[in-house]
C-alpha cells in the first residue's frame, strides 16, 4: 500500500469547499421546496445521504438490508481485499473478476490511518472499502454516518447510500460505503471523498474511477396506478456484479411522511422460483407542484446464466420505527416522527421480464 505524507498537497481542499458551496447555493437558487433527509432507522451504520439537489432521500433500515452489509463486514481480515471477502455475491464476483479499482492510498491524522482499499462502479452504483487503523481506541461512532463525496468536484443532484462498520479490535475496523446515483452518470470521472472524524480530522481522498463494461440494460416501461400512487419501472440492467431496477413513483400527497412512494420494494424471481436476493433500497425524491415524485436504482444480486425469465413484484415496506430530519432551504434541521400507522398499504400486479440469452 502507498501512502500519502501529506494528503493536504494532493487533494484541492479549497476547490472542493469551495464546489460544495457553490452547489449548496446553486441548488437553494433552482428549487422552492424543502430538502429532506431520513436519518438512522435502526442502525447507526446506515445512513441516507440527500445531497443539496435532492428534496428527499431514504434508506430503509429493515432486515431486508441491513444484513447483508453486517455480514459482508464480519468475516474481512486486516490484510486483503475487502469486497472478495465480503458475504456480498456482486462484490465477490467483481474481486474474482477483476474489476475492482484498486487503489490501497493511507493517509494518517492524529495517529489514526485510513486507507481507501478499493473501488466497484458499476450500474448506477459505487462503492468503496475503507481500512481504519487508530494508535488509541476509537469510539463506535467515530466517522459518524461515512464520506462526504463529490463527482467531478460537484455534488451529485440525487443520491442515496449506506455506510457499515465491523470492528476488528478496539483500535482496527473496516468499512463499507455504497453510494446509489439516480441521476445520469458519465462512464468515468474524477471521484473525491472526505471522511469526517469526530474531533474534527479529515481525510482527503482523490481518484478516478471508471464504469465496468459489459452492463445490459432492457427497457421495460410497465405502469401500474394502484390507490392514486402510479409506479413506472423505466428499466432492468445487470452485469456481472448484480442487477438493479429502476423505477420512478409519483403521488398526489404534500407530506412527505405520509407519501408511498419512498417505500416501493421488488420482489424477484426467476422462472424455477428462485429469489434474486436484494441488497439495496435508497430512493430521491422530491415535490412537483402537488405531488410527491421518488426515484430509485434497487439493486440485487447478480442473475445466472440459466435465467431466462424473471416475474417481478412491486410492494410497500412500511417501517413500524425511526424518524428523520427535514432540512429547509436554509440549512435549519427540523426532526420528523415516523407516521407509519397512518401510511394506506396498496398491492401491486406481478409482471414479466424475458433475459436475453
Amino acid at each position: 500500500m502507498k501512502k500519502s505524507h501529506d494528503p493536504f498537497k494532493e487533494f484541492p481542499q479549497d476547490e472542493v469547499r469551495s464546489a460544495i458551496r457553490s452547489g449548496i447555493i446553486q441548488a437553494k437558487e433552482h428549487s422552492n421546496t424543502k430538502h429532506i433527509k431520513v436519518g438512522h432507522w435502526r442502525r447507526k451504520a446506515t445512513y441516507a445521504l440527500s445531497c443539496v439537489a435532492a428534496v428527499f432521500a431514504i434508506l430503509l433500515g429493515s432486515s431486508y438490508y441491513s444484513p447483508a452489509l453486517a455480514n459482508s463486514l464480519s468475516h474481512i481480515p486486516i490484510i486483503g481485499s475487502i469486497f472478495g471477502n465480503s458475504d456480498i455475491v456482486g462484490l465477490q464476483r467483481a474481486q474474482e473478476n477483476g474489476l475492482i479499482n484498486e487503489i490501497g492510498e493511507t493517509q494518517t491524522i492524529n495517529g489514526i490511518s485510513v486507507t481507501l482499499n478499493e473501488i466497484l462502479y458499476d450500474q448506477n452504483n459505487i462503492t468503496i472499502g475503507l481500512l481504519i487503523e487508530s494508535e488509541k481506541y476509537l469510539e463506535p461512532d467515530y466517522f459518524g454516518s461515512g464520506m462526504d463525496y463529490t463527482i467531478n468536484g460537484k455534488l451529485p443532484s440525487n443520491s442515496t447510500g449506506s455506510y457499515g462498520e465491523e470492528k476488528l479490535s478496539s483500535t482496527t475496523r473496516t468499512a463499507i460505503q455504497e453510494i446509489n446515483i439516480t441521476e445520469e452518470m458519465p462512464e468515468k470521472f474524477e471521484l473525491g471523498l472526505i471522511l469526517r472524524g469526530e474531533n474534527g480530522e479529515k481525510w482527503y481522498f482523490t481518484t478516478p474511477v471508471k464504469k465496468i463494461t459489459d452492463i445490459y440494460k432492457i427497457p421495460v416501461y410497465h405502469t401500474q396506478s394502484v390507490d392514486g400512487l402510479n409506479l413506472t419501472v423505466t428499466e432492468i440492467s445487470y452485469s456481472e456484479t448484480g442487477l438493479s431496477i429502476a423505477y420512478e413513483s409519483s403521488e398526489e400527497e404534500v407530506d412527505f411522511d405520509l407519501s408511498r412512494g419512498g417505500y416501493i420494494e421488488f420482489l424477484v424471481v426467476d422462472q424455477d422460483g428462485n429469489e434474486i436476493t436484494g441488497r439495496s433500497g435508497g430512493v430521491s425524491g422530491e415535490r412537483v407542484k402537488d405531488r410527491i415524485v421518488f426515484k430509485s436504482n434497487k439493486q440485487f444480486d447478480p442473475v445466472g446464466s440459466p435465467v431466462t425469465e424473471l416475474t417481478i413484484t412491486p410492494y410497500l415496506v412500511i417501517p413500524s420505527s425511526g424518524g428523520g430530519v427535514e432540512i429547509d432551504e436554509n440549512g435549519e434541521e427540523k426532526e420528523l416522527e415516523l407516521k407509519g400507522d397512518s401510511i394506506k398499504s396498496v398491492e401491486f400486479d406481478s409482471f414479466k421480464v424475458n433475459i436475453p440469452q
